[in-house]
Formats: structure tokens, sequence, C-alpha cells
């Protein structure tokens, strides 16, 4: 994995794109690390915040295809979607709306409450709207948090 993450820091914002894209699916990647790495090279951090919104929020959308072609049972078998978790999350979907989407930065229920969208059909403008503004906004606080401890 160090080794990923160092190919990684060396393609710069491409880097930081594919990171967030990997972070914002199925797959347990951790962006904020490639991203401080990134940040310590001296990379300006909105080129990071910009880079990684468009690929965590990339990401995020391909777990809404997903859950669009409303394959519970594919979501279960091929990418180990808790079934549990993705019925717990529709309903908290189904009462917010595409708005769920600010808050899919999440670690854990990130992914599945950007598939119960999908699979409730929700408005894809307004999703991709929400989650646009939720992940860019963590980005953006996390890449100047370090600014306002000093």
């Amino acid at each position: 994995m160090d080794a990923f993450v160092d190919l990684l820091l060396n393609y710069g914002y491409v880097g930081m794109m594919i990171a967030a894209f990997m972070a914002g699916t199925v797959f347990p990647f951790n962006s904020e690390l490639v991203m401080l790495g990134l940040a310590a090279a001296g990379l300006d951090p909105w080129g990071l915040i910009i880079w990684g919104t468009i690929g965590n929020t990339a990401g995020g959308m391909t777990c809404y295809a997903m859950g669009w072609l409303g394959k519970t049972d594919w979501l279960v078998k091929y990418f180990h979607v808790r079934e549990d978790r993705l019925e717990k999350v529709q309903g908290f979907v189904q009462r917010f709306g595409p708005w769920m989407a600010t808050v899919s930065f999440l670690p854990a229920f990130g992914s599945v409450i950007c598939i119960a969208l999908g699979l409730l059909r929700a408005n894809p403008w307004l999703t991709l709207a929400a989650m646009t503004i939720g992940k860019g906004t963590r980005y953006a606080l996390f890449a100047f948090a370090p600014e306002l401890f000093r």
C-alpha cells in the first residue's frame, strides 16, 4: 500500500484525483493521506481541493450509478455492501432526499449513502450538486485545518 501511495504522490494533482476517486467508491482508501503528502510536497491547497473534489464526487456518482442499476444482491455479493447498512441508510435518504449526498463523505456510510440515492432514483442533478458541495467543503476544511490551529 505504501508503494501505491508513493506512486500517487508522484502524480501530483492527478494522483490526488485518483486517490479521491478510490476513496469515494466502495474501495477502502484514505485520500487524506495523499492530500497531506502532496501538501507537504508544496502543491497548492486549492488545486488539491479542486482535484480531490472532482475525483471524490466522481467516485460517489459511480456508487450512485451502481445503486441505480438496482441489483442489491450484486452490491452485497461483489462489493461487500452490508445489506443492513443499506436498509438503514435508505430510511434517511427517503426522508432527506438528494441533500443527503452532502454527508456522503462520511467514512463507512458515504458510499452506502450514494448507493441508496441511486437505488431510490434521487434526482441525479441535485445529488451531484449536493455531493459536490459536501465533498468540496470537507476537502477545504481538511486542507486549511492546519492553518486554523496555528
